[in-house]
């Protein structure tokens, strides 16, 4: 069996085409290093939106479905 594979394997070689490579890696590299700086970029233009305003603690919902059970009565009453 290894012996038809192998004889298969050179038969598609002989009759096969030569390989023409159409973009050089260096573009492919251009490009997805391109892609990444666009990210980073839209990364960094939105990093100072968390830090606008002060943080404000939660205020205290007594009829939301999953309430906080964590704060130990340190959440703001109204």
């Amino acid at each position: 069996m290894l012996i038809q594979l192998s004889s298969a394997a050179l038969m598609a070689a002989e009759v096969a085409e030569e390989h023409a490579e159409g973009t050089p890696p260096l573009v492919y590299g251009a490009v997805i290093f391109g892609i990444f700086m666009v990210l980073m970029f839209a990364t960094m233009a939105f990093t100072s939106l968390g830090h606008r305003h002060e943080a404000t603690p939660e205020h205290v919902d007594p009829q939301r479905q999953f309430p906080n059970k964590h704060d130990h009565g340190q959440g703001i009453p109204e």
